[in-house]
């Protein structure tokens, strides 16, 4: 499978269109959570683990606000919005330091687990446009290769 990343263009915010509730309804919850557990693992081993927490406790709790998230966006129960209020995730990421550098390591990590996924191919496209629009939402910081 092909997961192409586009370039990130400074001030573009493009559309994101949700992906398929068939990643919810194929992998169920506890799918869902092993996914983003998986890619946290990856980031934290990555050149951006500085951008989540150290302690283990708090960086558990990531990855739990994390699944809230993509569960909820994937069609399954409203978890996020329930513990934690709307997404609002551009202000919530506004602490972080997020370049268009930054945001090529969180895609490939997820692309690194996507792969292990024995998901239908619209499926993985689906989760994974998302995944490549939306991240180019959360890119707040101008790196030095931009400027």
């Amino acid at each position: 499978m092909n997961f192409t990343i586009s370039k990130y263009i400074p001030g573009v915010r493009p559309g994101v269109t949700l992906p398929t509730k068939q990643m919810f309804t194929l992998l169920g919850e506890d799918g869902m959570r092993k996914m983003v557990s998986d890619h946290y693992d990856l980031l934290k081993e990555s050149e951006i683990k500085d951008l989540f927490p150290k302690n283990p406790v708090a960086f558990e709790k990531a990855k739990e606000h994390s699944a809230d998230f993509f569960i909820q966006i994937c069609g399954g129960p409203q978890y996020f919005n329930q513990n934690r209020g709307m997404p609002q995730l551009n202000r919530r990421h506004l602490p972080f330091k997020i370049t268009a550098e930054a945001r090529i390591v969180w895609l490939n990590c997820y692309k690194e687990v996507l792969q292990k996924m024995d998901l239908p191919p619209e499926v993985l496209t689906s989760f994974w446009n998302y995944l490549e629009v939306f991240s180019k939402w959360m890119v707040n910081t101008i790196s030095q290769s931009e400027k």
